[in-house]
């Protein structure tokens, strides 16, 4: 098993330029995520550098009326100074991602509510979930919630790919993605209704994918400052990374 990087975390984008400074990722089919449509750099750029970029991909993305730039950085390393001070006087945001990983031994077990029921998406449910998944995405705008439901059908015929729906009472309350690859079972995109946050549904969703693949390292990733990363390491993930981005977004 090869060792764990943010490598081994799926991008849904295709790399349409490389060379010895960076990977160019960008998705036609979605071109409003972020996520899909940056450069990750393979080494710490110059602020020369940096800006070279940075002006080469603002002309990319204004011939596909994309009105973002994002930056991702290697691994395990923050941007040095001159380029975080660039970045703030320029109205980016700058935020860094933590890389977590289990063995589903060590998950802590949970009881059973018989109010919480989780299972995987299947023709007979599929509908129920791209619902509740585009009530989800609308946090983010009903542009990118409709995009979604594109993407959402893509990865429900993608065998390497999981859907997971949980319910709340009978209702829907909860989604997930499981990405499956040789060394790793990634959990993505696990989102739980507002209303219904805290009553055990995030965990009872989790506890499917470590009662699914009892065997596999599951990994998974969390924003560096948000409430989750907590509640992943009170659960016995293990920390195993960092990476910094960085976007702007013109309005």
């Amino acid at each position: 098993m090869d060792k764990l990087t943010f490598e081994h975390i799926q991008t849904i984008g295709n790399v349409v330029n490389e060379n010895e400074l960076y990977k160019h990722y960008h998705y036609p089919e979605m071109l409003i995520r972020y996520d899909s449509n940056f450069i990750e750099f393979k080494r710490m750029p110059t602020i020369s550098e940096l800006l070279a970029t940075e002006d080469f991909l603002i002309k990319y993305h204004k011939q596909y009326n994309q009105h973002h730039v994002k930056f991702v950085f290697p691994d395990n390393q923050k941007p040095d100074p001159e380029i975080m001070q660039y970045f703030a006087a320029n109205k980016y945001d700058v935020g860094f991602l933590e890389l977590y990983a289990i063995q589903p031994k060590s998950f802590p077990q949970i009881s059973h509510r018989l109010d919480i029921e989780v299972s995987e998406v299947t023709d007979a449910n599929l509908s129920e979930f791209l619902k509740l998944q585009y009530e989800l995405d609308s946090e983010h705008g009903e542009k990118f919630a409709k995009e979604k439901v594109k993407l959402n059908k893509q990865q429900f015929e993608d065998e390497s790919v999981m859907q997971v729906l949980a319910y709340y009472k009978g209702a829907p309350a909860g989604t997930m993605n499981v990405i499956v690859s040789e060394d790793f079972v990634e959990i993505d995109n696990l989102s739980v209704v507002d209303s219904l946050q805290r009553k055990g549904i995030g965990s009872r969703l989790q506890r499917f994918v470590m009662d699914q693949f009892p065997n596999e390292t599951i990994i998974l990733v969390a924003e560096g400052d948000d409430t989750p990363r907590e509640m992943y390491q009170k659960q016995n993930y293990q920390y195993s990374g960092f990476q910094y981005e960085a976007i702007k977004i013109e309005k």
